[in-house]
């Protein structure tokens, strides 16, 4: 049996490394490319990326790649948008201002609360482990990348932003800071965003990324 091959974009934004070592982990053949040819005759993409919002789709306007990953959006190639990926998959980021976005998942990217929801200050970013649970329009996960996973399954978060999108049935997971529930998966047909880093997430990480490469 062939390996599954995943393609990451390489746009100068995301540690790719760590990305690339977590395919592998599960098996997988990775290619780094920035090529719009080889992204878009690619069988599986992952969008990885830290850092701020505006400055990603800068570096992916400046290398042609925002209407290449439009279009492996609409072909319905499996797409995996990891930590400022995934955000970059919404239709605007709030993040230093209005920012458009890659519009494959119809939603906003704002601010994680600076109060919980009884008012209290909370840490802004978001760094740590933190639950996975089933979000409020879902019973289980099943037919989605955390279908191996269970609720409470714990995961590795670093971000001050959130992507909300706009129509709940998109939030495939959640998790609860200070109260607030945050998208941290999210989906619409073959793609998916995390908010968090499956690649750094041990096992939990590592089922998601194993369950892309089968997709």
């Amino acid at each position: 049996m062939s390996a599954p091959e995943v393609t990451v974009i390489d746009y100068g934004v995301g540690n790719l490394l760590s990305v690339q070592r977590g395919l592998e982990h599960c098996g997988a053949k990775v290619t780094l490319t920035a090529d719009p040819e080889r992204i878009l005759s690619a069988k599986r993409v992952v969008l990885p990326g830290v850092g701020a919002f505006e400055n990603a789709m800068m570096a992916l306007g400046a290398l042609n790649l925002v209407g290449v990953i439009k279009e492996v959006g609409r072909r319905e190639t499996p797409l995996l948008g990891i930590c400022l990926g995934m955000q970059l998959l919404l239709d605007e980021s709030d993040e230093f201002g209005i920012t458009a976005g890659l519009g494959l998942i119809p939603g906003r990217v704002i601010a994680v609360p600076v109060q919980s929801t009884s008012g209290d200050a909370q840490k802004v970013p978001h760094i740590g482990w933190n639950a996975l649970l089933p979000s409020s329009t879902r019973l289980d996960w099943n037919g989605t990348l955390l279908q191996d996973n269970r609720p409470g399954d714990a995961s590795y978060f670093v971000h001050s932003f959130m992507a909300v999108p706009n129509d709940p049935v998109h939030r495939i997971a959640d998790c609860m800071y200070g109260g607030h529930g945050i998208p941290a998966v999210i989906g619409r047909d073959q793609i998916t965003g995390c908010q968090f880093h499956p690649e750094k997430s041990g096992e939990v990480g590592l089922k998601i990324l194993r369950r892309f490469c089968v997709s």
